[in-house]
């Protein structure tokens, strides 16, 4: 067996060699050094000149929103209240704040049809669009109009301009129809973010049942979606005394803290600070607990009480109203479905007292974490700033009121323009996270509206979880490590070593640009092989495309306007595709053009570069290409860079695939290894070279190599488990098993005539117990990890399965193999040579050298004799769960909470059942009356 795999290895070596031309494109490199240097990679530098930038991006939105927030506050002091409405005037207001009748531009960059010259209004259907609220509030606020166009005018770059009002009405720029995410449009601007420390009490009384127990589990489900991830939330299930609860919450939150134990407090997270109250639903109670208040909570009161009577009942609800009232709290009552939305986001009206009464020094942007954008911008993040209400309060001197709060956006991608991503190769990227350790910029955020930690970006472990802890202190540093890994406020750079230096072109020569170019030209597919270019934007007014022969026709056509050296264009860019795509037609006129791949078993060849160039030869194999045409996205590109050898891959495939006919389908099994080169004394990997083998051929040769005959013998002799002779891949297929498998646990080969449309499948779905003793026998390690951008979707009818094979190494069944994403200083996850000997059949294993592959030999499992070997069950995480060990996040700095001036008169009111002196003396004549009514007929008489 080990003489089998000798063959395999030294064949496999020669043959890719002899036809990639990697020694020739080295060459060829070296040759053209002096059309381009290689430029080092500063990681401090680059990291400090993207922080600058992000930060100047945002200064200049948030010069913005001072203003609007300005002139918001301004505006609303000096409308005129109108109490009175006419029909016409409020047919008038609310057609103004139509976006039908508007005449709308397709605008690219807000992905939308727009309209500049108006804005647009949104308003939940559960608000009544005619009530003299809302109408005062369109009313006034169309003004606005006039300072979103302003900023415009100033800032061109800025995008959705928005204003949310506390009673409900969003008023955007530019106007653009607004898109329900359901049929009705609960959207609802008012459950704006503030940081909270909240603990609910659910009373689970004998009474708390039924239409009671529903209305509780929907004010708490609507509640937590008032919250951010700023705040700090524990839900406690009442069923004793309310005295005993009160008691253990306002010892935690307040008196550990005045001593100076928050961050010691194991049920406390460092942003427990703010905001801290106690919402509590309950059908009735006689429980005030005041001596409990009296002693841990006043007089200064730091722990709001809001109290909500759910249900119809004939409760005595002054208890409730009192705790609420004397805790400078809210009473609320939720008789209804109907009641709920309104009365579990109206609390954050009386949280926002404190912070009106700051005034300017509570006027902070706040910048929301990465979301999807209702209205189509893809990714964004929106920095909001609070508008106060400015009018003269009848009680007091000063309004306590939050008008609403204004909002800029600013997309992802805008962010990400201002980082250098193609000078730090494939596999270099640099991220941003936010003080809670959520991910702003990074290569796997993908659009979806879920919030994602660095931690559960990345594979975890000690050493990203002490950087993440840096960075959200706001602490640089640089730190080299290794590691796996899957593939912001603070930015940070994973640069590998090889791409610690990129090049840079030096095209200076017009006459070598024009020859160089040439070989883009649909022309020259025929004879030199057909040309993918990446879809990167190479200059302003290129037409960008999905589709990659239009993208290039897109981009020739506007070379022949402009030159590379153009200042509309991205010369570094620019000048890098042109010399690649010089450098590979001199490869494929040395080396390709010259072989005859059928002879070798190939479908094709190929070469891919930082770039951005891929050229496929022969150019029929353009037409079965399906890989990337952006290198750096390529997974075959990606991984060659981070291993030494060639990296098999085979086109991936599930159980519930189509079957394909080995006689009319062709199978090709991708090859590629990195060109890595030295110049100057600096290392670099500026491109791929691979092959795509016939499945066929290789099969046939495979078997050859793993035989005891060469391709020269003269016949075969078929050796059996009763004959003297050796069996062998080949001549013994009936007995034994030969496979090639992936660093993955993926199968690339196989001697056996059946498995052609396993080719591509997990190992383990085609023989689950040869992979569980390669898995007992260290030749795979298991690794866990989850996808939390959508693991915890509700998926109908969904079977959980693999996923194809992109930047990440799958997870299929029980095993997990990510060593192809390691760097070979590692060592990798295959070792060199084990042997297992099982009661039932002999394995033997072997690694390829300078490949990822496998070479597995087994004898065919005699089942009648053993009974099969059976799948450990290994304990299955639930990534849904909280995690044991509390993440270390970090909250707003400063917080409004507490103001000696702040009004708590008005707390709610509600039904209690404590008639007057008044009423009770009325009762009492009604009830006496006809027993004295016939004496007092008689005085009168």
């Amino acid at each position: 067996m080990i003489h089998w795999a000798g063959r395999i290895e030294k064949e496999l070596e020669k043959v890719l060699q002899h036809v990639t031309g990697t020694q020739q494109m080295r060459s060829i490199y070296n040759e053209k050094k002096s059309q381009f240097e290689i430029k080092r990679n500063n990681p401090k530098d680059l990291v400090e000149r993207v922080a600058r930038d992000i930060s100047k991006l945002l200064n200049s939105k948030r010069k913005a929103l001072e203003k609007l927030a300005r002139e918001a506050e301004q505006l609303q002091k000096e409308h005129v209240w109108q109490d009175g409405v006419t029909d016409g005037e409020e047919e008038s207001l609310l057609e103004s704040s139509s976006p039908v009748e508007l005449e709308f531009v397709d605008d690219p960059n807000f992905k939308n049809k727009v309209n500049y010259s108006s804005s647009a209004v949104q308003i939940p259907t559960d608000i009544y669009k005619g009530s003299p609220v809302i109408l005062n509030e369109l009313n006034w606020t169309q003004a606005l109009e006039r300072v979103f166009i302003e900023n415009r005018r100033d800032d061109s770059s800025l995008r959705w301009q928005v204003f949310g009002s506390a009673t409900g009405v969003t008023r955007y720029y530019p106007a653009t129809p607004w898109r329900a995410p359901n049929k009705i449009d609960l959207y609802d601007v008012r459950r704006r973010p503030l940081v909270h420390a909240l603990l609910l009490l659910l009373c689970r009384s004998g009474s708390v049942s039924g239409l009671t127990l529903k209305l509780m589990k929907t004010s708490v489900v609507e509640m937590l979606d008032t919250l951010s991830d700023d705040d700090y939330v524990n839900v406690a299930r009442v069923s004793g005394s309310l005295t005993q609860i009160f008691v253990v919450f306002i010892k935690q939150v307040v008196i550990k803290q005045r001593v100076g134990e928050r961050h010691s407090a194991p049920t406390l997270a460092p942003r427990a600070t703010c905001n801290k109250m106690i919402m509590m639903f309950t059908d009735g109670g006689e429980d005030r607990a005041q001596e409990i208040f009296e002693k841990y909570n006043w007089p200064n009161k730091t722990v709001r009480v809001f109290t909500f009577s759910v249900g119809q009942h004939n409760y005595d609800v002054t208890p409730l109203q009192w705790i609420a009232c004397a805790n400078k709290g809210y009473y609320f009552e939720i008789p209804s479905i109907g009641a709920i939305r309104i009365n579990t986001q109206e609390y954050l009206d009386v949280l926002g007292r404190p912070m009106v009464l700051a005034g300017p020094r509570a006027k902070q942007v706040q910048w929301t974490n990465v979301y999807q954008d209702a209205l189509g911008l893809g990714l964004v993040i929106t920095g909001t700033m609070p508008v106060f209400n400015l009018t003269a309060d009848t009680v007091s001197s000063q309004n306590q009121l939050i008008l609403g709060v204004m909002g800029v956006d600013i997309a992802i991608n805008e962010i990400k323009k201002k980082t250098p991503t193609y000078r730090l190769g494939a596999n270099g990227y640099t991220y941003a996270i936010d003080p809670n350790g959520y991910v702003l910029l990074h290569p796997n955020l993908r659009p979806k509206p879920v919030t994602l930690d660095f931690l559960d970006a990345e594979l975890e472990d000690s050493n990203k979880e002490e950087i993440r802890r840096q960075m959200i202190d706001g602490k640089s540093g640089q730190r080299k490590i290794k590691t796996l890994i899957k593939s912001v406020d603070e930015a940070s750079l994973v640069l590998p070593t090889y791409s610690e230096n990129h090049i840079k072109a030096n095209l200076s020569d017009q006459i070598l640009q024009v020859q160089y170019f040439e070989s883009l030209l649909p022309n020259s597919f025929e004879s030199e092989g057909h040309v993918f270019i990446a879809p990167r934007e190479y200059c302003n007014d290129l037409e960008l495309s999905n589709n990659n022969t239009e993208f290039l026709l897109n981009f020739i056509a506007l070379m022949e306007k402009v030159t590379p050296d153009s200042k509309q264009c991205d010369n570094l860019l620019l000048h890098n595709l042109i010399l690649d795509t010089g450098i590979i037609r001199q490869l494929v006129d040395k080396v390709w053009k010259n072989k005859d791949l059928n002879t070798y078993g190939f479908l094709a060849v190929f070469a891919a570069t930082d770039g951005g160039v891929t050229r496929v030869f022969p150019n029929k194999a353009s037409e079965t290409w399906e890989e990337d045409p952006e290198p750096f996205n390529a997974s075959y590109y990606r991984r060659s860079l981070d291993n030494k050898g060639y990296i098999f891959r085979a086109p991936y495939r599930t159980a519930r695939d189509e079957l394909l006919n080995p006689e009319n389908d062709t199978i090709g099994i991708l090859v590629s290894t990195a060109v890595e080169i030295t110049i100057g004394g600096k290392n670099i990997k500026p491109a791929v070279v691979g092959v795509k083998l016939d499945l066929e051929a290789w099969t046939d040769k495979f078997k050859i190599l793993a035989s005891n005959h060469t391709d020269n013998r003269q016949g075969s002799n078929t050796c059996g488990p009763n004959r003297g002779c050796e069996m062998d891949c080949e001549a013994n297929s009936d007995d034994l098993l030969c496979y090639l498998v992936d660093d993955g646990g993926f199968l690339i080969m196989s001697n056996q005539k059946d498995d052609w449309n396993k080719v591509g499948m997990f190992f383990s779905d085609v023989d689950p117990t040869l992979m569980y003793a390669l898995y007992n026998n260290s030749f795979y390690k298991r690794k866990q990890s989850f996808d939390y951008q959508s693991v915890c979707e509700r998926m109908p009818n969904s079977e959980s399965g693999a996923a194809p094979r992109g930047v990440f190494v799958p997870t299929i069944a029980d095993f997990v193999n990510v060593a192809w994403w390691t760097s070979a200083a590692q060592g990798g996850l295959l070792t060199e040579m084990s042997l297992s000997l099982s009661l039932c059949r002999l394995i033997h294993a072997k690694r390829i050298n300078n490949t990822n592959l496998l070479f597995v030999v087994a004898e065919k499992l005699p089942c009648n004799t053993c009974e099969i070997e059976k799948h450990l069950p290994v304990k299955e995480e639930n990534p849904c769960e909280e995690l044991t060990v509390a993440r270390y996040r970090k909250g707003p700095s400063t917080c409004f909470d507490y103001n000696i001036a702040e009004n708590t008169s008005d707390c709610g009111r509600g039904h209690a059942f404590r008639p007057s002196l008044y009423t009770l003396l009325l009762i009492q004549l009604l009830l006496l009356y006809p027993a004295i009514s016939p004496h007092v007929h008689l005085l009168l008489q």
